[in-house]
Order: structure tokens, then C-alpha cells, then sequence
């Protein structure tokens, strides 16, 4: 039996959409907040259960992996980094940088195609 191999628009994941998603998640959570180690937990939960709500309703099929870290501006470097093994004919990732003048934000989609 062969393997089914989708390969037409519904089956490439759409970086731009993804990053365009995220962004609008970020900025309704932190929008114009200046950092709080209180509320950071709340914040990155939200970006992440927000990002990932919207993501699923584009009604794709993959299996989503939404990562999200806020730190605190203050002189100290991010670095950040990633490795997958996938099939990147169908599956994707995205990174969301953001910023404001108190602290960095940075968000990790990870598609995955589910193949039925």
C-alpha cells in the first residue's frame, strides 16, 4: 500500500500566518505593559493558550507546539535555539520576536502534519 503524501496549500504550513497570529496574540497581552515579575507566569500562559486557540480554529491538520519567554530588559543576552527532524515539505516552525522598552518576548510555533 502506498503512503499518502499531501502536497497542495492545506499541507504547507504558512509561516506568515502563523507569525502574524502570534504577533497579534503578544500584543493584546503585553500590549503597552511595562515588565512584572508577578505577572509574567499569566502573560506567558496567555500568549501561549491564545496563539495556540487560533492557530487550531484555521482548521489545519497539525499538531501544534506554542513555546513562549519573557525577560526582563536588562543587559543581559537572549539566546535561543532550536533543532526538529520532520518531513519540511509539510511541517513548519515560526519564531515571533517582540519587544518594548521593559523587557523581550519570544515565541516558538512548531507544526507537525498529522497524515491520515
Amino acid at each position: 500500500m502506498e503512503e499518502f503524501h499531501p502536497h497542495n496549500d492545506e499541507m504547507t504550513f504558512n509561516t506568515e500566518e502563523a507569525h502574524s497570529i502570534v504577533k497579534d496574540c503578544i500584543e493584546g497581552v503585553l500590549g503597552k505593559a511595562d515588565y512584572n515579575h508577578d505577572k509574567v507566569n499569566h502573560w506567558t500562559a496567555a500568549i501561549v493558550e491564545q496563539s495556540l486557540t487560533h492557530l487550531v480554529k484555521l482548521g489545519k491538520t497539525y499538531k501544534y507546539i506554542v513555546t513562549c519567554a519573557v525577560m526582563q530588559k536588562c543587559g543581559a543576552g537572549l539566546h535561543t535555539a532550536s533543532s526538529c527532524f520532520w518531513d519540511t515539505t509539510t511541517d513548519g516552525t515560526c519564531t515571533v520576536r517582540w519587544e518594548n522598552r521593559t523587557m523581550n518576548c519570544v515565541v516558538n510555533v512548531f507544526a507537525v502534519a498529522i497524515l491520515l
